[in-house]
């Protein structure tokens, strides 16, 4: 077995597939994205070129940059709320009782589709006879809000099921990372005085830092492309409130057939995850990480 998988061939040959496969589902579109993003296309007639005039138009469309500040926001809210789920997992990680369910409860959002999650909430914000408004009106709230017809509030209403729909996911990598902690270093601090909140913030917190890094990372990455949810519930709408840069991407695509502006824009959309994967592992990078 070692002769074999010392064969430089055999690992080529094993390895293959999948570079294959990676090849192209990922690198072929991405190529071809930049590429149709050089020309003038309706996505389906005759493409011409014109250079980086799709690229320039991007640079300046005031829409593609406000729909980008919109991702960004996402994004800040939900690394924040990275603190809230990592604050529920040390809860259920101390044996509390009923911790198994509330674990399974957890991870119930993430059993369903973005569409029926947007149709959930949907519902809960009606403003006539939505969930949300019910409970405000019983605490004594008159002119409650029209949660996804207002612009000043649209956006924000959205990251509360954005939010809710991943709670679980994170929740459970916590989980799981603070169940790793070996019980032998537990049990010493306790020997030496430490109570359940030293025990937390010095012990337990340093030793799952790394996940809580990748946590950042996925988190910021995966706010940045979030297109789904956002486009059942508002579309974008109202004029814009709601938009973000994938969502901008699919209009001008597939709704204005302007594909060679939208494969511009979903080109731009990968330079700025780019650098935002680059900027945020610059920014949790610590002097304990490993040097290669």
């Amino acid at each position: 077995m070692k002769n074999v998988m010392s064969n430089k061939f055999v690992i080529t040959l094993y390895t293959l597939p999948a570079l294959l496969l990676i090849l192209v589902l990922i690198y072929i579109p991405i190529t071809l994205s930049g590429y149709y993003g050089l020309m003038d296309w309706d996505g389906i007639g005759e493409m011409k070129f014109i250079g980086l005039e799709n690229y320039v138009t991007l640079v300046q469309d005031k829409v593609f940059w406000t729909s980008t500040w919109h991702s960004f926001q996402l994004a800040i809210f939900s690394a924040v709320s990275l603190l809230l789920y990592l604050g529920i997992s040390l809860v259920l990680a101390s044996k509390i009782k009923g911790s198994d369910l509330l674990r399974k409860i957890y991870l119930i959002p993430m059993l369903l589709s973005s569409v029926a999650i947007a149709q959930l909430w949907m519902k809960i914000f009606d403003p006539n006879n939505g969930m949300a408004n019910r409970l405000l009106e019983i605490f004594g709230v008159e002119n409650t809000p029209l949660w996804l017809a207002d612009p000043e509030i649209a956006l924000y209403s959205i990251f509360i099921p954005v939010i809710w729909q991943y709670a679980g996911f994170y929740i459970l990598i916590y989980y799981a990372a603070l169940k790793n902690v070996p019980d032998e270093v537990i049990e010493a601090a306790k020997i030496d005085g430490a109570n359940a909140l030293q025990i937390a913030f010095r012990i337990k917190l340093p030793l799952i830092s790394g996940i809580f890094k990748v946590t950042i990372m996925l988190a910021v990455v995966g706010s940045l492309k979030y297109f789904d949810l956002i486009y059942v519930m508002t579309g974008g709408g109202p004029n814009g409130a709601s938009e973000v840069m994938a969502s901008y991407m699919y209009k001008e695509a597939f709704k204005l057939n302007n594909f060679g502006y939208g494969s511009a824009l979903g080109f731009g959309l990968l330079v700025i995850c780019l650098v935002m994967t680059w900027l945020t592992s610059k920014l949790t990078k610590s002097n304990d990480d490993v040097q290669f």
